[in-house]
Parts: structure tokens; C-alpha cells; sequence
């Protein structure tokens, strides 16, 4: 198969625009070829009560053979000298339920600041809550009105607090699970990693949930390196794809950037000869969305949509760990891509014979 890549770079609000475009001359990706049967008490509703206990999966892409450890064991995966790439975004606690003066009740997720105390929201149920619409959160610490109805149906809301935005958020905001985790989660820092920082996201970057502050400084006592990322995880990641041609889908855009620090350590690590492993399907897209043509890095924010499936060529990662994606998910498409689909499907198909937990609080994949 012919493989064309297109890299534009456009302007967005002041920054960098990355569109990454693959296209197939010769054979359509389809997506029902990422398609594999799950029994649905496999997809884990709750974490477990060590991070690293969780099992891992390590895939060797070269040859498709599987090994089944527990995630404890990545350190015997990892030498000196190799970079391990952490996405450092933290969950927005971004759902909040209050009710309408009426005494109605309503959900409202944030979604995109705009500034001026006004954010872009999905609000339920929509049809109650149109321009003028007042809502009252908690104990009325935290107001809200309904400025604007946007095309796409989202409402326009402008909050009314004192003091901290954030801080507001944190005492009355609720996790925006993703919508296959029914429970309701007791800890909510079960759904940071524990090296959370830079708040933005809608949901977390699940693969770094497995880390424990003392495994990562086993770690980095052993040699290897540690780098941050930032992508901030956008609700379209959970969007699935509904177009039976890969092409067709369109990819949601999320915001990533990486500060001097980091680059300087990745190009030292490709410069004496190490290995980029990256922790995440959100720290893959970062790498190879500001991967420059010669596979440096310099410091640099941009808005990707990059779209990675089978046929791409990586030019920044080396190694990846990753949780257990959806069928028919562009992150099935994503790994399928780094490891081959029939390695990937296969393995999958292991995971569910081994019972494996799958999904946002499951066990890991090492892809090496």
C-alpha cells in the first residue's frame, strides 16, 4: 500500500496548527477491521487498590509474542539511558450538577474556556436550558446563565463565583467518567496520575495511571530518564467512529506543547543512542505531531489532529505503553499501526481468553 503524508501547518488563535493526513492510494482502511468481540464485564469499572498491581501485556511488535506480567515489572523492560515520556495534563473535575430555580435538575460539563467567565458547556436536559436559562450549584456558591445557544447545540454559559474558578471547580465538580464506567468513583485522584499537573483535560491519559511516585523513582534510579508532555485530553477521544471508511472520520483537535526541558532530554536520549518509550496513546500524538523533519525537537504549542492508523510511519516514539483500547477506536487504529493489526487483534484476543481488564481503569499493554 502507498502511503502519501501531508503535514499542513496553519495558524489558531496565535498558535501552531498541526493537520497530519495519511492517504491510501491503493486500499482503503476500513473500520470494521478493528473490530474485536468483548464481553462487557471485562471493562473495568473501578481501578484497583494499587496502581501498579494491574497486569500488563508485553507485545513484542517484531514477532507478535506475547508475555503476561504485572505492571510492577516494566523497570525489567527499561534500561539506562532509555527516556520514558509522561503526559502531565490533569482531569478538569468538569461535571457539575446543580438545578434550575424551578427546582429542575441539570448536568452541565465544561467543555472549552473562552474566557471572560464564560465556558462552552453540554448541558442536560438541553432543551430546558436555553438563552436566559439560570442555574444554581451547591449551596449557590457557584451560579450560572445561559448567554448563547451554539450551532452545534452546546450552550455558551457564563458563570458568576467569588474568588478561584478552579478552586470552586474542586470542591463542587465531579469527574467526567467516561460513559462505559458506570460506578461512581470514591477517590477522585483514582482518575489522576500521580504526576497530574497542568489542569485542562476531559478525561485522563489512562495509560499513567499505573505509575506510583516509588515506581518511578526505582525507576530513575535505575538510569532512565523522565520527561513531561503536555496534551490536553479532549472529549472527543471517546467519540467513536461512525464512517466505514477510515478516511472519512473526522479527527478531533486537542492542544499539546513541549517546554524546553523535555526537548532538550529527548534529543539528548535519540543522540546517545536510547529509547523514546512513551506512556500513552496522548504522549505518542504529542511526540509525533512536534517531531521536526529530522526528528528533533524544540520547544513548541500546537493544536493536533493528528490521525494515526496502519500505514503511518513513527518517526519519534520507540517503545509505548498503552491501556486496552475500544473496538473500532481510532487508539485500536493507533497501536495497530505501531505493532501491525493482526499483532494487535491477536493479542486482544489473548487479553479476553486471560481475562484481562479492559478500558480506562484496566490493565496495560507494553508494545516494545
Amino acid at each position: 500500500m502507498q502511503v502519501i503524508f501531508n503535514l499542513s501547518v496553519a495558524k489558531c488563535a496565535g498558535i501552531d496548527y498541526t493537520c497530519c493526513v495519511l492517504k491510501s492510494e491503493d486500499k482503503k482502511v476500513k473500520t470494521h477491521d478493528f473490530y474485536y468481540d468483548l464481553p462487557e464485564e471485562l471493562i473495568a469499572q473501578t481501578p484497583l487498590e494499587k496502581r501498579d498491581a494491574s497486569r500488563l501485556m508485553v507485545l513484542n511488535r517484531q514477532t507478535g509474542e506475547v508475555t503476561h506480567k504485572h505492571f510492577y515489572d516494566i523497570i525489567d523492560y527499561l534500561d539506562p539511558g532509555d527516556c520514558l515520556v509522561l503526559n502531565d495534563s490533569r482531569v478538569l473535575p468538569a461535571r457539575l450538577l446543580g438545578h434550575r430555580p424551578t427546582g429542575g435538575a441539570v448536568e452541565v460539563l465544561l467543555l472549552r474556556d473562552l474566557g471572560d467567565k464564560k465556558w462552552e458547556c453540554l448541558c442536560k436536559p438541553g432543551r430546558k436550558m436555553q438563552v436566559g436559562s439560570q442555574v444554581v450549584f451547591g449551596d449557590g456558591e457557584l451560579t450560572a446563565t445561559v448567554r448563547q445557544v451554539a450551532e452545534n447545540g452546546n450552550r455558551i454559559v457564563e458563570f458568576h463565583y467569588e474568588g478561584i474558578f478552579l478552586e470552586v471547580l474542586e470542591r463542587l465538580g465531579k469527574m467526567p467518567l467516561p460513559p462505559y464506567i458506570k460506578a461512581e468513583l470514591d477517590d477522585q485522584e483514582r482518575y489522576q496520575t500521580v504526576y497530574s499537573r497542568e489542569v485542562g483535560s476531559a478525561a485522563a491519559p489512562t495509560a499513567g495511571l499505573h505509575f506510583t511516585q516509588e515506581l518511578l523513582e526505582r525507576i530513575r534510579a535505575k538510569g532512565v530518564k523522565t520527561a513531561f508532555v503536555t496534551l490536553h485530553v479532549g472529549l472527543g477521544t471517546f467519540r467513536p467512529v461512525k464512517a466505514e471508511d477510515v478516511l472519512d472520520h473526522h479527527m478531533h483537535s486537542e492542544l499539546c506543547m513541549i517546554n524546553q526541558q523535555t526537548a532538550d532530554v529527548l534529543n539528548e536520549t535519540k543522540a546517545t543512542g536510547g529509547r523514546i518509550i512513551c506512556v500513552g496513546t496522548t504522549s505518542c500524538r504529542t511526540l509525533e505531531s512536534l517531531v521536526s523533519p529530522d526528528g528533533t525537537f524544540t520547544p513548541q504549542s500546537r493544536w493536533t489532529d493528528i490521525f494515526i492508523y496502519p500505514g503511518y510511519q513513527f518517526k519519534a516514539i520507540d517503545a509505548l505503553i498503552t491501556n486496552f483500547h475500544l473496538p473500532e477506536s481510532t487508539l485500536v487504529m493507533l497501536v495497530s499501526a505501531f505493532a501491525g493489526k493482526d499483532h494487535i487483534l491477536n493479542a486482544y484476543r489473548q487479553a479476553v481468553e486471560e481475562r484481562y481488564r479492559f478500558f480506562s481503569f484496566g490493565d496495560a499493554m507494553y508494545i516494545t
